[in-house]
Order: structure tokens, then sequence, then C-alpha cells
């Protein structure tokens, strides 16, 4: 098998294409079939940082592992780097790197034996080998000759990763990665992903800590039911809780709010600090600080809250499945 290339500018327009995607589990131990997955269509431009976002038991640890190889789909069509997954399994499996959520580890196995080992698996010459590298960039240098048995659960998770890595693939999926991570590796891990895909890695992400999805990926798509209810850039899915708050601090005190800010859907919180919760599609910050001066109050501080990636989630998650937006 022929050594895969590093990541580069060149490629297909989409690392992975989804099209009509289904999946129905058959019916086991006096359980009923399931429907995983229902007609999942999705496109990851190349060289995107890509959140998949979903509840437990939405349907994201299916397409993965479809995507894996491990799970065969029912229907619709998937492509790796534009290698049909069933047609070119070979060459879909060589272009894509996955860390998975379990921590399938030989415990008989060094770090740097595994490392070796897999990168063997893949065809990858010795002298193209970057083991070394891999292992500095998970925080695993210092353990390369230890049993991975005597590792801790998030120095395997760091090794799962290291694995993924090994073959350079041009799409990385990270399923849950950070899990059970500490927060400094977990800085470092998020360093060396950032890094990969600003080298032209495609990176999908599905992750429960949602800010690091806010923070890092520039597209967000969330699975409930089996079915995609949403995929847009991540500001404009932020965009869609039309929601903004300022608590504004004055320099005198109340016992009841004005007049004047009712109609801003002002809220008193102690005597000195007013409250508002407004949609800036339709009412500005300058109008509400105006009505506050309007009312004879001096500010002191003002502070703003915009709508997070969490809000967004809980609101689209807890729609009825029917009425859920495509």
């Amino acid at each position: 098998m022929a050594s895969s290339s590093p990541p580069s500018s060149s490629g297909p327009d989409y690392a992975i294409e989804i099209s009509g995607l289904s999946k129905t589990y058959a019916p086991s131990n006096r359980q009923p079939a399931k429907q995983a997955l229902k007609d999942v269509s999705l496109k990851i431009p190349r060289g995107s940082f890509f959140a998949l976002l979903g509840p437990n038991g939405a349907g994201k640890s299916t397409l993965i592992n479809i995507l894996a190889g491990l799970v065969v789909k029912s229907s619709g069509d998937v492509k790796i780097w534009d290698h049909d997954i069933e047609q070119e399994m070979r060459k879909a499996r060589r272009a894509i790197g996955i860390v998975p959520q379990e921590l399938n580890i030989d415990p008989f196995f060094t770090p740097f034996e595994m490392l070796e080992l897999q990168a063997g698996m893949y065809g990858v010459a010795k002298v193209d080998r970057r083991t070394a590298e891999v292992l500095d960039a998970v925080g695993l240098t210092d353990k390369k000759n230890a049993y991975t048995r005597s590792l801790s659960g998030g120095m395997r998770r760091r090794l799962l990763v290291g694995k993924a890595m090994v073959h350079q693939p041009p799409v990385l999926v990270l399923d849950e990665p950070s899990a059970g991570v500490d927060v400094d590796l977990r800085r470092q891990l998020w360093a060396h992903v950032q890094d990969m895909n600003a080298e032209g890695t495609t990176v999908l992400l599905t992750t429960h800590y949602l800010e690091e999805a806010e923070a890092m990926c520039d597209t967000i798509a969330i699975i409930n039911h089996g079915r995609l209810i949403a995929c847009e850039p991540t500001p404009d899915l932020l965009s869609r809780l039309d929601t903004k708050e300022m608590t504004i601090t004055i320099e005198q005190s109340l016992d009841v709010l004005p007049d004047g800010l009712n109609a801003f859907n002002g809220v008193l919180k102690g005597d000195n600090r007013l409250a508002f919760r407004y949609p800036p599609s339709q009412v500005s910050a300058g109008q509400i600080l105006n009505a506050v001066y309007g009312a004879g109050l001096t500010i002191a501080d003002v502070s703003t809250e915009e709508a997070e990636l969490e809000d967004i989630f809980v609101k689209l998650t807890r729609e009825p499945e029917a009425t859920a937006p495509i």
C-alpha cells in the first residue's frame, strides 16, 4: 500500500460528501429495529474545521462509524476525499484518520511501538514516519517506552489521537477527543490540531464541550433523532437566537423601574442594576442607553452578553422532531 502524502491545498472541493444516508439497525434481544440515521445529506468543504453536534443517541457515532468502515450503511452515498467508501474502500480509508470514543489500545505495546505499527499498516515507509513528532504533539514523549497499560485514561485518549495522525490523512475525525484530558494537555492538543488545519487538514469534530466548537469551528452541523436539523457557518448559527442581554449599573438607588424602561423589557436587579433582554434585529443598544439617560439616570457601567452556542443547541434539540428546522 502506498504511503499517504501530507495534506495540501489541492484536492476535491469537499473532503466528505454524504447524500441520503440512512442506517437502520436490525432488531435484536427483543428490541425493535431502530433507525439511527434518516436521509442525512452533508458536504464538508476541504480545509474546514467542522463540528458535528447532537445529544446522546442522536446518530453522531453511527455516522462516524460508517465513515470508519465499522458500520454498513442501509442506503445513501458517502465519499471521503472523492472516494466512495464501498467502491474505493482502500483509498477512502487511507484518506481519513479517526479518533474513536472507545479506548481500544493493546496494553502490551508501548506508545512508540503502537504508532510505528499503525504507520506500517498504512504503508508509511520508515523514512517518512513522524512518530517522534506525533508523540510530542500529543504530550507522550516521556511515556514513549512505557507499556500502554500503565497510562492514565487521558494519556490513552491522547495516544488514540496520535494513531489517527501517523499516516498524515487529509481528513481527521475527532470523536470526543478531549474527554478525560486535563486543561493544559487539551490546549496543547487543540493547538496542534489547529496547526494541522491551517496546513490544509480537514477536521471533523464531535464534542460535548460546546465552547470548543464555538471557538474553533468555522461550520457547525447539529443532528437530532437521526436527522440533520442545522448546518451553517458558526456566526450564522449563533445569530439564529435573536437575543442579547445588557446589564447597566447606575449610580442612583432605585425601588422601582422607571416607566420609560418597561418598553425594553427592563428588570431591576438589586437597587442599582438594570437588566435588559432584547432582540438586536429590532432594538439597538443605543436606544436602551438613551432611554436610561432620558429617565434621568447616571450610568456607571455597561456589560453585554451575546447568545452562545449552548443556547442555540438547547433550542434546536428540544424542538419536536417534526418541526425541527433543516
